[in-house]
């Protein structure tokens, strides 16, 4: 049987929804098995954390970071435009 080999380049994009804390990351490739977009590939070097291939498709579910072992070694950033920020109203007081 012939052995076939596949390459991929990361594909370059505005986002970046997944960081990965080095220090933190054991490379167990949990966060790559469990991902619904099949956006991360396991490294192919030992220890080291997957390689985000297309952020773009990104749901931003969570996923990674709930079955991550390593608390801390996986960061899911939203997009500036999906972060919302509530602020109390003020209630008017009375008599005015």
């Amino acid at each position: 049987m012939e052995k076939i080999e596949f390459t991929v380049e990361p594909i370059p994009c505005s986002t970046k929804p997944i960081v990965y804390d080095e220090t933190k990351c054991i490379g167990c490739g949990r966060c790559a098995d469990v991902c619904q977009c099949d956006i991360l590939i396991p490294s192919t070097e030992k220890g080291k954390p997957p390689i985000v291939m297309y952020p773009g498709e990104c749901y931003y579910c969570g996923a990674c970071v709930m079955v991550c072992p390593r608390p801390g070694a996986i960061k899911l950033v939203h997009p500036l435009m999906n972060r919302a920020k509530f602020i109390p109203v003020k209630e008017e007081q009375e008599g005015k």
